[in-house]
Order: C-alpha cells, then structure tokens, then sequence
C-alpha cells in the first residue's frame, strides 16, 4: 500500500493477543487483513498486494509475466513457507533435525539462486511483485544463520541486500505503535 500511495488507517495488533476486531473481519484470524470502505474485506497478503497494484503502479511491478508472477509467489507460499517455519522454529517440530528442514528450503532457494545468475531480480533486470512478495520469507530464513546464508547464497544475498537498501523498504519497515481497542489507528496518508 505505501508503494501504491494509498492511504490509511493501520492498526498493529499482538498475535498473542489478537482483539475480536479482527475476528469480526475475518474468522481466520491472521494478519493482514485490509477492511476497505465499501466493506470488502481482503485478509490474505498477495489479494492486498495485488488490489494495491490494482489501483497504482507506478513503476510496473505487476504488469509484465503476471502468470510467471503468480506462479514463483506460489511456489514461495505453499511450500517454501511451511519448510521455512519448521526451520525457523525446528525445536517445534523435532521430527526431524533443522539441518533437514533446512535442506527442503534449499530446494526452493536453489531455484531463486539460479534466477539471480544473470539478473538483478527474478524476472530480469527490473523489481516485480514477486521480488516484493518473496523477500520477507528470504530475509526469515537468512537470519536463522546470515553467515551460513551468505555463502551458500551470494546472488540471493546481493539480492536480499540490494532490496533491502530500497529507499521504501526502510520507510516501510516503520514501527507502529500497539492499537488499543475503540481508539484510532495510526494514519498513513499520501497526498496526492
């Protein structure tokens, strides 16, 4: 949303302590989830992302191989995701060892490695939706061990790094304060 200017009302909630607010939006309970004013609801990341772009899309993120896109995004979401958190968190799952966990995620990080050979980003040499929609998942699964990560990784890592440098990823990395029940959220407004 703030890549497409669009503004409003952000309300930063604990998952701990996920308020009924959110359950009167939508019964899954996760975040996020965007209540638009006609009373739509979206509460799953890439239908934001992709109504966000749906209104503005300055520098073409979603314009160019949409199906390709789709595709990689939900490669990423079904499978890489359920390794990556059984590696995050593999003192949970102790069915197996986290160096296993690891090497599932390493099937997919393989893939993105060899993406990178010749390109700034997935697609080639300009940033899509899908560069946007995969980095967070990225930057989990490095932090688990960042040295382990940038040697296995080296175009992964210059990629991760250079999205990271983005002007608007350190705008929108913002920390929002805490919304207590039957008061506002914090605003973010563009003017247009």
């Amino acid at each position: 949303m703030y890549y497409s200017k669009i503004s409003y009302e952000h309300r930063e909630i604990l998952l701990k302590e996920r308020p009924k607010k959110l359950y009167q939006l939508s019964s899954k309970g996760t975040v996020p989830v965007l209540n638009l004013p006609d009373g739509k609801v979206i509460d799953e990341s890439l239908d934001i992302m992709k109504w966000s772009v749906s209104v503005n899309d300055p520098d073409s993120w979603f314009v160019n191989n949409i199906d390709h896109q789709l595709e990689i995004i939900s490669i990423n979401d079904k499978e890489f995701k359920k390794w990556l958190d059984r590696y995050k968190y593999h003192d949970r799952y102790p069915e197996y060892s986290i160096e296993y966990y690891r090497g599932k995620c390493e099937k997919i990080l393989d893939d993105y490695e060899n993406k990178l050979d010749s390109n700034l980003f997935f697609l080639g040499s300009s940033l899509s939706l899908a560069d946007m929609a995969i980095l967070p998942f990225v930057r989990q699964f490095a932090h688990v061990d960042i040295n382990w990560f940038r040697i296995r990784y080296t175009n992964l890592s210059e990629w991760m790094d250079r999205l990271v440098g983005l002007p608007i990823f350190k705008k929108i990395m913002k920390k929002f304060e805490v919304w207590i029940s039957k008061k506002e959220g914090e605003r973010v407004i563009f003017n247009n």
